[in-house]
């Protein structure tokens, strides 16, 4: 970008997970058949009255607490009037200007450097319904739209941002740091493809050194961490073009095009939306009490943060192998249950991140759902470090107790795997090897160790993998008289 910046900040809704909604007692669960999970408070019907849910409000100040907000002792909910066909009572209940949180701070990795986000504000609303269009994916080119009321009023957490963001890597990692306290936490989902987690960016560009920000522009139809990087990417570029042309920069909302790559214009934005808020007439101001959130602080789970610091200060993992274990909180939970068992957490590291990883994404699965223990795992890595077995069968029993749960001591018996270190077996099998192979022997008697590699692979090839690499290595250069 050379002499431009980008300054970005970010509006995050999460869908929270309660069993009913905002102010409604229908169930707020996912998908279900269209227009079945409504009643006549979230359809809007006149002379209807909403009722605060206590376990929103809960599940909402986790997240503030989360993120170092300051907590408001009072604050109330407010109508947000607009028109749209998804929402049915024509406005929304959300929060204005007395919201449940503010100031707040959100700290994000940048390899081996951190830096602080600042939060405005998390706050409480509704959601809206779903517009199903007929014929395509988005409103153009559809035949005809369907409303589905279904998720209108379940409980909405937003957290806005402020334009502390400077690249599309940047806000990716602080959204993943969101989704990652919304998992611990048990706030959200954080399922994006469902829209339970959702994301709005705005954007502009500016020369460095300038304090007046740019003209902003707002990406919608962000739908994955990659989307919501790439599309940062693709408009900080565009912008810092038509500038460096000597162009003008529109205010307008662009949707991102996820099969061009490219974002698009939806629609200009001359100014703000006026929204017309006023008080909820129909709820009371909500008092949060210091029992309250004290009560609250008390069942905070250890957060995404303090872990990886525990993981890197306590357990001597890397700051990269710390944020990938923390990462996927089931793995992280699977992680640290084998350490009662396998008291190395760098070795445990290093399966959860490489084999067992490949293993779950190749099935498209979670650790759950294998027959893989902590306990297997442990006995797995102790067989191995005792030489019972080499690594390379370690690995091949791993995807079999993988599928069938079956323990490694009864599969090394029932195969015969146990390791040979035994030098007597193993160096006939080398001698002959060597014969077979003069050409490739005078090469590391001249000097070219590389070429032990090659008959390190015929050795175990013999064995089928039973042999141990080191007395192997060690049979070779005596039997070749080389130090």
């Amino acid at each position: 970008m050379n002499d431009y910046e980008a300054v970005i900040g970010l509006e995050i809704h999460a869908e929270m997970l309660t069993k009913s909604k905002a102010f409604c007692a229908c169930e707020a669960s996912f998908g279900g058949e269209g227009n079945t999970k409504v009643c006549p408070v979230c359809m809007g019907m006149p002379g209807t009255l909403p009722v605060i849910n206590k376990k929103m409000v809960e599940l909402a100040l986790k997240v503030a607490l989360a993120t170092n907000c300051n907590i408001s002792r009072e604050c109330k909910f407010d109508r947000k009037n607009y028109f749209y066909p998804d929402l049915p009572k024509g406005y929304q209940i959300s929060q204005y200007d007395q919201p449940l949180s503010y100031n707040g701070t959100l700290e994000i990795n940048l390899g081996e450097s951190t830096k602080k986000i600042r939060i405005t504000r998390v706050h409480i609303e509704e959601d809206t319904g779903k517009l199903i269009h007929a014929g395509a994916a988005r409103l153009a080119g559809s035949a005809y739209s369907l409303v589905d009321i279904n998720r209108a009023g379940v409980p909405l957490l937003e957290i806005v941002s402020e334009p502390d963001i400077s690249s599309g890597e940047e806000a990716r990692i602080y959204a993943e740091e969101l989704r990652n306290i919304f998992l611990y936490t048990g706030v959200c989902d954080g399922k994006m493809e469902e829209g339970s987690m959702r994301c709005e960016a705005n954007v502009s560009v500016r020369k460095k050194g300038e304090i007046t920000l740019g003209t902003k522009v707002e990406i919608k139809n962000l739908n994955s961490f990659r989307s919501l990087e790439k599309s940062l990417d693709y408009e900080i570029n565009r912008q810092t073009a038509i500038l460096k042309a000597g162009g003008k920069i529109e205010q307008e909302t662009r949707l991102w095009d996820e099969t061009k790559n490219i974002t698009g214009k939806m629609r200009g934005k001359e100014s703000a939306h006026d929204y017309r808020y006023f008080p909820e007439p129909d709820l009371m101001p909500l008092k949060i009490s210091d029992d309250w959130i004290n009560e609250i602080k008390k069942f905070l789970p250890e957060l995404p943060y303090d872990k990886r610091k525990r993981y890197i200060q306590e357990l001597g993992l890397s700051v990269y192998d710390a944020a990938v274990m923390v990462a996927n909180k089931e793995l992280a939970n699977f992680f640290e249950n084998c350490l009662s068992v396998y008291e190395q957490p760098k070795i445990i590291a290093n399966w959860i991140m490489g084999d067992i990883s490949s293993y779950l994404n190749d099935k498209k699965t979670e650790i759950s759902k294998t027959f893989l223990t902590p306990l297997l795992l442990g006995e797995l890595l102790l067989l191995q470090e005792k030489g019972t077995i080499s690594g390379k069968i370690a690995k091949s029993l791993l995807f079999e107790i993988l599928e069938t749960g079956e323990s490694p001591e009864s599969l090394v018996t029932k195969k015969g795997l146990t390791q040979i270190n035994n030098e007597e077996i193993l160096y006939p099998i080398i001698e002959k090897i060597i014969q077979v192979n003069p050409k490739q022997a005078e090469q590391i008697k001249q000097g070219n160790n590389k070429i032990m590699a090659f008959f390190v692979g015929q050795v175990m090839k013999e064995t089928k993998g039973r042999a141990n690499p080191e007395i192997v290595n060690k049979l070779l250069k005596t039997i070749l008289e080389i130090s």
